[in-house]
C-alpha cells in the first residue's frame, strides 16, 4: 500500500526529504546543508553535484523510513528558482558550479540590455525584467565565461536547467522543467506553450540546451529502480514560491502569501488572467494543469532569512537564530536603529542591483538587542514596501498568509500585522513549500482530483494576528524606514 508522498526540498542552503501522507500529516524529515560559495563579491555559487549527493543521502533516509520505495506514491520536487546549472546530457556530470538566484555578476549586461532599450519587450512578454536574479542572463554568462560550458555547447552536450530539472535528470534521465520554473527564466512568455525564439535570440541561449516544459502535476518522469530500488512516479514539479502559495492554498484570486526564507517572497493569485504591472512587480505562472495556466503576481525581497544567518555567522552577535524573538522582546524598541538589509541589492519594488546593506541610527546606547530586533523589523518594512506596490497595481490585500522559517518566530508575526494594517495569518504546520509540492504530487498521481481537493484534505487550522500597534509609532517606523532606504 502506498502511504506516503515523498518531497524534495531543495533550498538555497539545505536540502531536505520529506514524508507526508493523504491528510497532510508530516511524518519525517531529512535535512542537510551544503556549502555557499562567495568567490568574489556580489557572486553566489552551489556545487550542483554536492546539491546531488545531499538530496540523495536524504532520500535514501527517507524511503527507510517510510518501510521501502513501494511505500511511496509519488515523489514531489521544490526548488530554489532561478539558479543554473550546467551539465554534461552524456556524462551526467556538472560542467560548472552553479550560479545562484542571489548572484550579481551579469548586473552590467543587464544595463547594457536595458540602454539598448530591450527591457520592455521583454517584460511584456515575461512579465519579469531585466535583473541578475533571472536565468537566462546566467546562461549567457556561462556561455561567454567558461570553457567547459562553451566547449560542451559546441559539441551539442549541454544540458541548461533550473534545480528541479537538475534534479529529475539526476533521477531519472528526462531533461523537463515544469511551467513555473520556466516563467522565471526570462525565456518563456507568460502565455506561450514553449522556449520564445525571440529571447533565446536575445540571451544567446540555445534552444536545445534547454529542457522540455511540462505541466506541475501528472506522470512527468521516474525515479530510476538503481536509485530508490522500486522505480517511483515523480508527478509533482513546482518553484518553492509558487509550491507555497498552493501550500497556503492560496487557491483562489485575490488570496496571498508571503513566505520568509533565505528572502521573502509575496505572491497574489490572479486566476487564469495574464498579470501585469505598472509598479515593478513581476507576473510569474502559479501553476499549469492540462495545459492550462494560473498566474500569480509576486514581490521578491532577496535578504530574509539570510540576514540572520549573517548576523549569527559573520558578525556573532547571536548563536542561533532562536535568540531573535526574545531578543527583540527585551527592549522596548530599537532605540532608533534601522537595518536595511540590501546585502544582495534590493528587490521589489526596487530593483536595484547595486544597493548596499546599511545600519542606520546608532549610538553609544545601540547594542546586539536593538540591532538584532533592527533586522527583524526590517521583515515588516520590506513587506509594507511590496505592500504599497500590490496596491497601486490594483492588488491590494485582505489578509496575508505567511509561512517560512521566520514566521514561526511569534514576535515578526505580530510585526507584520501592525505594520501591514492587516490581519496575518499562519498555518500550524509552516512548511507550506513542502507541502504544496506534496499537494501537486498527490494531485499528479491521482490521490485527488483537484487541487482544491487536496487543499481541503491536507491543509489545516491558521493562527490568526491583528494589528494592535498604536499609529504613530507605526507612523515613526516608516518614516525612519523611508530615511534609512535613501543611504543605501
Amino acid at each position: 500500500m502506498t502511504d506516503y508522498i515523498l518531497v524534495l526540498d531543495a533550498g538555497t542552503t539545505s536540502t531536505r526529504a520529506m514524508l507526508f501522507d493523504r491528510k497532510g500529516a508530516l511524518h519525517h524529515t531529512s535535512q542537510r546543508e551544503f556549502e555557499q560559495h562567495y568567490p568574489q563579491p556580489g557572486w553566489v555559487e552551489h556545487d550542483a553535484g554536492e546539491i546531488w549527493d545531499e538530496t540523495r543521502a536524504c532520500m535514501g533516509e527517507a524511503v527507510d523510513a517510510a518501510g521501502g520505495a513501494d511505500r511511496i506514491a509519488a515523489i514531489g520536487i521544490t526548488n530554489q528558482r532561478e539558479t543554473v546549472v550546467a551539465w554534461d546530457r552524456e556524462t551526467g556530470e556538472p560542467l560548472a558550479r552553479a550560479i545562484v538566484w542571489q548572484d550579481r555578476r551579469t548586473a552590467e549586461y543587464c544595463a547594457t540590455l536595458k540602454r539598448r532599450g530591450e527591457e520592455s519587450a521583454v517584460s511584456a512578454k515575461t512579465g519579469l525584467l531585466l535583473d541578475p536574479y533571472f536565468s537566462a542572463t546566467k546562461m549567457h554568462w556561462l556561455l561567454k565565461n567558461d570553457d567547459a560550458v562553451a566547449a560542451a555547447c559546441g559539441e551539442g552536450r549541454l544540458a541548461f536547467g533550473t534545480i528541479e530539472s537538475w534534479l529529475v535528470f539526476k533521477l531519472s534521465g528526462a531533461h523537463v522543467t515544469d511551467a513555473s520554473n520556466a516563467s522565471r527564466t526570462l525565456l518563456l512568455g507568460l502565455d506561450g506553450a514553449e522556449w520564445d525564439d525571440d529571447l533565446c535570440t536575445l540571451f544567446e541561449v540555445p534552444r536545445e540546451a534547454l529542457p522540455a516544459i511540462v505541466d506541475n502535476a501528472g506522470a512527468l518522469a521516474e525515479s530510476s529502480a538503481g536509485l530508490t530500488g522500486t522505480p517511483i512516479a515523480i508527478c509533482g514539479l513546482a518553484g518553492d514560491q509558487q509550491s507555497a502559495t498552493i501550500g497556503q492554498a492560496c487557491l483562489a484570486p485575490g488570496e496571498t502569501k508571503a513566505t520568509y526564507g533565505t528572502g521573502a517572497f509575496v505572491l497574489t493569485n490572479q486566476g487564469t488572467t495574464v498579470p501585469t504591472s505598472t509598479h515593478r512587480l513581476l507576473g510569474t505562472v502559479l501553476y499549469q494543469l492540462g495545459g492550462r495556466r494560473h498566474y500569480a503576481l509576486e514581490g521578491s525581497v532577496f535578504v530574509a532569512g539570510s540576514l540572520i544567518q549573517w548576523l549569527r555567522d559573520t558578525l556573532g552577535l547571536i548563536g542561533s537564530a532562536k535568540e531573535t524573538e526574545d531578543m527583540a522582546r527585551s527592549v522596548e524598541d530599537s532605540g532608533g536603529v534601522v537595518v536595511v538589509p540590501a546585502l544582495s541589492g534590493l528587490g521589489a519594488p526596487h530593483w536595484d542591483p547595486d544597493a548596499r546593506g546599511v545600519i542606520a541610527g546608532l549610538s553609544f546606547a545601540s547594542g546586539r538587542a536593538q540591532i538584532v530586533r533592527a533586522a527583524l523589523e526590517a521583515m515588516a518594512m520590506q513587506t509594507r514596501d511590496l505592500a504599497t506596490a500590490f496596491a497601486a497595481d490594483g492588488a491590494e490585500w485582505e489578509t496575508l498568509r505567511i509561512d517560512g522559517g521566520m514566521a514561526a518566530n511569534d514576535w515578526i508575526a505580530q510585526d507584520l500585522a501592525d505594520i501591514l494594517q492587516l490581519p496575518v495569518e499562519r498555518p500550524g504546520m509552516v512548511e507550506t513549500t513542502a507541502l504544496g509540492a506534496a499537494m501537486l504530487a498527490a494531485v499528479g498521481y491521482g490521490w485527488f482530483e483537484t487541487l482544491e481537493a487536496a487543499a481541503s484534505a491536507m491543509t489545516g487550522q491558521r493562527r490568526r494576528f491583528d494589528p494592535v500597534m498604536k499609529e504613530a509609532r507605526r507612523e515613526r517606523r516608516i518614516a525612519a524606514w523611508d530615511k534609512a532606504l535613501q543611504a543605501v
